[in-house]
């Protein structure tokens, strides 16, 4: 009989154990008949007896056995249902492994819960403060197991693992601790715990007490805790002790050691944190938040893990309210794979949040430079120092703009990580240009942004003045705010948006009261991103940007997608699943990737005006997150196990592009190797050097919901539509209520 039959029908899981423990559990069962019915049994090994294999039974039966064959327990020093005294009142404990040479005083208690249940942790502590045990164990069977140090009633830390028979508390605690045995034991690839997740807990029973700023607190010991790391992955042989840990130390000498890693890590990456800036937690709190931090590496090959944690900090305090919400990753990986940025090609995002665009940009570059290299990307590759030419495109080529201060910092962060100590990340406001001169000139911006500043004006087209509206970046991507509107009369009159849309079409009053009629009093903040991410592209240029539908497919917004047309070629537009943004917003959102008009090769990339063309429509089919926000992770179809990324990294599902997989092949191609096809297709400048295949693409329109359009034909409908939803692949079988139209040889035809 095998465990997973008995499993089936409740939440417990299988994740935790090794396939010889599951085995070597399985070949022990026995079966009783019972009133007509088969019940597994097996030989508890601890208390002599026949025990019926229920799921909560099986998770101790597993645990029992790992006690014994892998960290060498003896029977004799492991006891079940131990009895504990409370007072008058006595409660069990699961699992109590007892002293070596006291043989009837607990040293490890183990609490088994079931799972998806958070309790017990309170309950596991006044265990062991009852009986003096040192060492607490808990696990709910599918989240990672914690343990538990106990080093007075008011104070446990929180080990990376627990000792065997032959180790006593003190040796554990000596061992050296490498990048190596981090990466070995790394938490976050042992379960569903998240960063996120482990930051609320720290929160809840530390620093919701500690009388500091959650964020500032937060980001201090996650960007010393990247310095460690970062320090011990370009040390000799990675052969560095990490010091992000609490060990044998004093609470006194983990404060004084952690308040030197910070000063260290602000004088290898400056400009995050003011200069005179400590670490505030107190001597007692900060070794507790050491110990729940201390087992989770950070750094692997996308700082994904990171983001999710600052994205979850920042939305606490004012990002969420204005509408802004960081870009999920795989979604990132899309737009740069579809605009393909290169060596010699400036990149910048003009609402940045985490800069995750401009980060995985970076990425993407330094990939073409491996790949030229021919050199493989290791698992800790954005950790490890770059020869100079990789650190120069960053500091010379990349550019990100937030007016968000907090999020700037961790932008700021990140591609200080990125670019090796230079980042040209600004705060910012984008749309107001006007005002840049103005928040330029203060002493504290400049002494913090200024170095940026000045690689961002050699940018500018007007390279004499003082005029911050045009610039010459060959790639643009960003996700704007899209909630809240600019009622600022002053901001408006600046943008051909702003005004209304009858009066954008008519001659232009001289008299200038009648010419104020014509603007808008108020307008949706992302409207003006869109004109004003236009005025940072040189000709030739290339954009992609994240919209709410309404943008595409609303009659009101008509002149929107008139004037994009006019100053672009639409080169796609791609429908993200409603869940992308949640738990945040289930605001329906699109990509638009466009490419300003140039016949002139010397200003940029060619790119010249055709009255028609076709467009490339994509809707998003496997969501990526199920509907309260939370990721879905992608699964062999036929063993049910996760897939992971050829790093060990769990894969988001969805249908957005390949990814190689540790086991040395990789998953379906999806939308951007399509669009891959059609821009080599099409000729377009970024994709000249691909060759079109033609099969290859007729077969991702197969699997895919992947339409062509030409513009001509979405002129055709009234209001001018560009959703992919509106343009989706006919039905296999044609719906009466619409009309289908031949569209060319790809496609025959299109729902219309």
């Amino acid at each position: 009989m095998h465990l997973s039959d008995i499993l089936k029908d409740s939440n417990h899981g299988l994740s935790q154990f090794e396939p010889p423990e599951i085995e070597a559990l399985e070949q022990a069962i026995f079966v009783k008949e019972t009133r007509g019915k088969e019940i597994p049994y097996v030989q508890c090994v601890i208390r002599q007896k026949h025990i019926q294999l229920k799921p909560e039974e099986i998770v101790r039966q597993l645990f029992l056995l790992r006690l014994m064959k892998q960290y060498d327990y003896p029977t004799e020093r492991i006891g079940v249902e131990v009895p504990i005294a409370f007072g008058s009142q006595t409660k069990r404990a699961d699992i109590v492994i007892f002293d070596k040479d006291r043989p009837t005083v607990p040293y490890i208690i183990v609490e088994l819960k079931k799972p998806k249940r958070k309790d017990g942790k309170e309950q596991l502590r006044s265990y062991c403060n009852a009986t003096g045990a040192p060492i607490g164990i808990w696990t709910n069977g599918t989240d990672p197991i914690e343990i538990y140090h106990r080093k007075d009633p008011n104070y446990f830390d929180k080990l990376a693992r627990m000792p065997n028979a032959y180790q006593t508390l003190k040796d554990l605690l000596q061992e050296d601790f490498t990048l190596a045995d981090l990466i070995k034991e790394d938490a976050l690839n042992q379960g569903k715990k998240t960063l996120k997740d482990v930051i609320e807990e720290m929160e809840d029973e530390v620093l919701a007490n500690a009388g500091v700023d959650v964020f500032e607190e937060s980001f201090k010991l996650i960007f010393t805790k990247l310095y460690d790391e970062f320090t011990s992955a370009n040390s000799p042989k990675r052969q560095r002790s990490l010091q992000f840990r609490v060990g044998v130390d004093t609470e006194a000498e983990v404060y004084a050691k952690i308040q030197k890693l910070f000063e260290n890590a602000q004088e290898k990456w400056e400009g995050v944190f003011p200069p005179d800036a400590q670490i505030e937690l107190s001597v007692s709190h900060l070794p507790t938040c050491i110990s729940y931090l201390q087992k989770y590496k950070l750094f692997n090959s996308n700082l994904d893990i990171i983001d999710e944690a600052f994205e979850y900090l920042i939305n606490k305090t004012a990002k969420g309210e204005k509408g802004q919400y960081f870009t999920p990753r795989y979604v990132i990986d899309l737009c740069v794979k579809m605009l393909n940025p290169k060596p010699d090609e400036t990149v910048i995002d003009t609402a940045a949040g985490s800069s995750g665009f401009t980060v995985h940009s970076i990425f993407h570059v330094w990939r073409q430079f491996l790949q030229q290299e021919g050199k493989d990307e290791t698992h800790l590759f954005t950790a490890e120092n770059k020869p100079s030419h990789y650190v120069d495109y960053v500091r010379k080529k990349v550019f990100a703009i937030d007016f968000d201060e907090k999020a700037v910092r961790v932008a700021r962060c990140l591609n200080l990580i990125a670019g090796d100590g230079q980042t040209n990340v600004l705060h910012l406001n984008s749309l107001d240009w006007e005002r840049w001169k103005e928040t330029t000139g203060e002493w504290k911006w400049v002494d913090r942004y200024n170095d940026g500043f000045k690689r961002l004006r050699k940018l500018r087209l007007d390279k004499k003045g003082e005029n911050y509206r045009d610039f010459s970046f060959d790639v643009l991507m960003a996700n704007p705010p899209f909630a809240g509107d600019i009622k600022d009369t002053r901001l408006i009159h600046k943008y051909e948006l702003g005004k209304k849309p009858e009066s954008r079409a008519s001659t232009p009053s001289k008299n200038k009261s009648a010419k104020n009629k014509g603007w808008q009093d108020k307008i949706s903040r992302h409207i003006l991103f869109i004109e004003r991410n236009l005025h940072f592209l040189k000709p030739g240029g290339r954009m992609a940007i994240v919209l709410p539908q309404g943008v595409f497919n609303n009659s009101s917004d008509y002149y929107i997608r008139d004037f994009i047309a006019k100053q672009c070629r639409i080169l796609a537009v791609v429908g993200l699943h409603p869940n992308t943004f949640k738990p945040h917003t289930g605001t329906k959102t699109s990509v638009l990737f466009v490419q300003k008009w140039n016949n002139d090769p010397k200003a940029g990339a060619l790119c010249p005006h055709c009255e028609d063309y076709p467009i490339f429509f994509a809707t998003q089919q496997h969501k990526g997150k199920n509907n309260s926000g939370d990721k879905i992770f992608a699964r062999d179809a036929e063993t049910g196990e996760l897939l992971v990324d050829k790093h060990g990294h769990k894969l988001v599902e969805h249908d957005l592009f390949s990814t190689d997989l540790e086991n040395g092949s990789k998953t379906a191609d999806g939308i951007a190797e399509a669009f891959i096809e059609f821009a080599s297709k099409e000729g377009l400048s970024f994709f000249l050097h691909s060759a079109f295949d033609e099969v290859k693409y007729r077969n991702l329109l197969d699997g895919l919901d992947v339409t062509e359009m030409n513009l001509s034909e979405t002129l055709e409908n009234k209001d001018f539509r560009i959703d992919a939803e509106f343009h989706k692949k006919p039905p296999f079988f044609e719906n009466p209520q619409f009309t289908y139209v031949e569209i060319g040889s790809i496609l025959q035809k299109a729902q219309y």
